[in-house]
């Protein structure tokens, strides 16, 4: 883009712009907004960037609609209690009181995955001791959740209804403005300081370039910056990359999560409010949830973990065996899809945290690493770390001061250090380190973790995917030759297709009994359980960096992994990409094998400011 567009754009000045609406921004702008008018109506403050109107608060999110996060949530629920004291479940839809909870462990019904000969041993063991062990259709029942784990007391959600639900509160309120189908492309940092947000460019071709109709993105100024876009989100990433990460952290712990949303039988007798967590099935590294809402409706998933040293993260075809199991699908069978949906999770937790605040900016929610990767929480702690940053800046408010470093450093993160939150954040630190020697050892590593508070942990050391995931011939070794996945290769590539199918159907994994209703192709999938929309008009969001790369690359885990299917083989090996089915979930991004030259934290795929995306309220 020439230099003479670049100085049409536009300006607006406003006092605070915010960057995403998840839970963590809606935690911020509901404290915030409670605290910027008196009970009158009268605003508590004035402008700086419009002298004689109230505060200028506006928040710019990606999706057409805030309703639609993707996740089925279940947690303690502490810091949205706290938010709303009064909180009535039955105001939310899919929202429900958790009531029971089980841990279950899968065995594998089919003899096809791919378990230690530690864990086979173990599984035979279950097998011969059934009579006496709690062990229904090839599960086994624990007798025992760990306390870090129960979510007793808390709340049951759908992510996308909750957040439905907060915006509308606040777009009632009229104190704060929400933009949703407004991508931001990047931050405005002048010297050392975030001074602003540029909008993304409109009536362009897949490259960027101007065509017809050509908008250029405005640049929204603004006293504070706000960024709570989560794990994939452009402008965190953008700042983690100019800013950098504090001294020893990183971000290479993630997971992909995929889930659907179903209409039970109506005979099916589960209550409202029971919470299923199964491990050891498809894979022993694949955890799985059932949630069960009001009204015959439940939300099913699986989370794929980093660690789970597969060049063939399919995540798709892994939930539906994931459902066939005996013990979930004598509750699954005969239901309908209603919704589906797919998402990355940033599971560094601490150490995964970015530099908190700084000159003009603050950062908030997933991105912030917030989630506690020993409890599987995330969305309260996102909301809490909104709420926290609120109470700092209505502080500051009432002081009169700047949004300088280290008066955010004073108001925001040292709350946020004296919170609960980062007292269970340091407790969860190490907890899944284990899960780099192996599942068992993983499982050992958290329950210490728990049990010690912190303490002692398993040790091991989490790598970033070039240096952890396998080629398939280095997979699959002494089941499928070589000479044999370079033939299914080639026919895969000649349909377009990826290798998943074929490779796990080669080495035992039953054909999914499509029925039309639950189970159904993942092309299916993106027609009835959601609606996936890219209008025209703007660049491509994931952007293979350096072709060559991905030429040479001998896993191309892109296109296995991708929950969309958007990612296919292409010409001369590079990865064809098609907006109109991509979902957004980032699964791409944290994925690929192929670091980025000069920097090997970075991968050779970049996920860049983007509209579209997968529409489903119920997720």
């Amino acid at each position: 883009m020439s230099d003479s567009i670049a100085l049409e754009r536009q300006t607006m000045e406003v006092d605070i712009v915010c960057v995403g609406f998840g839970p963590a921004m809606g935690g911020f702008l509901t404290t915030l907004s409670r605290g910027l008018v008196r009970e009158d109506g009268a605003p508590l403050h004035e402008s700086r960037s419009a002298p004689g109107l109230p505060l200028q608060v506006i928040c710019y999110e990606r999706a057409d609609d805030v309703a639609f996060g993707v996740s089925g949530v279940v947690t303690r629920a502490r810091g949205i209690r706290a938010t709303f004291p009064d909180l009535d479940p039955s105001e939310i839809p899919l929202a429900a009181s958790v009531a029971r909870e089980k841990l279950v462990y899968l065995l594998d019904p089919v003899g096809a995955s791919r378990r230690s000969a530690t864990l086979m041993l173990a599984d035979r063991l279950i097998r011969a001791c059934r009579r006496a062990l709690p062990t229904e259709d090839e599960a086994l029942v624990l007798p025992h959740i760990p306390s870090f784990l129960r979510k007793e007391g808390g709340l049951l959600l759908s992510l996308g209804q909750f957040t439905q639900w907060v915006g509308a509160k606040l777009m009632a309120s009229g104190a704060v403005q929400i933009w949703p189908g407004t991508p931001v492309a990047t931050p405005l940092i002048e010297e050392k300081r975030v001074v602003g947000v540029r909008l993304i460019d409109q009536g362009t071709d897949r490259h960027g370039n101007p065509e017809a109709g050509f908008m250029p993105g405005m640049d929204i100024r603004a006293a504070l910056t706000v960024v709570g876009d989560g794990p994939v989100g452009p402008i965190g990433r953008q700042l983690d990359e100019h800013f950098g990460l504090p001294e020893g952290y990183h971000q290479r712990e993630w997971a992909v999560g995929t889930k659907m949303v179903v209409d039970l039988r109506e005979d099916v007798e589960l209550e409202p409010g029971t919470v299923l967590h199964t491990f050891g099935y498809p894979e022993p590294e694949i955890f799985g949830f059932m949630y069960v809402y009001p009204d015959q409706v439940a939300s099913v998933g699986i989370f794929v973990p980093s660690w789970f040293e597969s060049p063939i993260r399919a995540s798709y075809r892994y939930l539906q065996h994931w459902m066939l199991h005996p013990y979930l699908w004598r509750y699954l069978q005969g239901g309908r899809l209603r919704s589906w949906g797919a998402k990355t999770l940033q599971e560094s937790g601490r150490r995964g945290e970015p530099h908190l605040a700084g000159d003009g900016y603050a950062r908030i929610g997933e991105g912030s690493g917030s989630t506690n990767v020993l409890t599987g929480s995330g969305v309260d702690e996102a909301w809490t770390t909104g709420t926290l940053l609120a109470e700092g800046v209505l502080g500051l408010l009432r002081e009169g001061q700047p949004f300088t470093k280290e008066h955010l450093e004073r108001a925001y993160v040292e709350r946020r250090r004296g919170s609960w939150l980062e007292a269970e954040s340091r407790v969860a630190g190490r907890a899944r380190d284990g899960f780099q020697r192996g599942v068992l050892t993983g499982l050992l590593g958290m329950a210490v973790a728990g049990l010690t508070r912190g303490k002692l942990a398993v040790p091991g050391d989490p790598t970033p995917p070039h240096a952890r995931v396998p080629s398939a011939e280095a997979y699959y070794r002494g089941k499928i030759s070589g000479e044999e996945i370079a033939r299914i290769r080639d026919e895969c590539a000649s349909r377009g297709l990826s290798l998943h199918d074929a490779l796990m159907e080669r080495c035992g994994w039953p054909a999914i009994p499509y029925d039309g209703k639950l189970l159904v192709s993942h092309q299916d999938a993106l027609l009835l359980g959601g609606k996936v929309q890219a209008p025209p008009g703007y660049a491509d969001h994931v952007v293979f960096l350096y072709p060559h790369l991905c030429e040479t690359c001998g896993t191309r885990i892109c296109i296995e992994t991708c929950s969309g299917q958007a990612i296919t083989p292409g010409e001369s090996g590079l990865p064809a990409f098609d907006r109109e089915k991509c979902v957004h979930c980032g699964a791409c991004l944290w994925s690929c094998s192929q670091p980025r030259p000069g920097d090997l934290e970075r991968t050779n795929i970049e996920f860049r400011a983007g509209t579209g995306g997968l529409h489903s309220a119920e997720n």
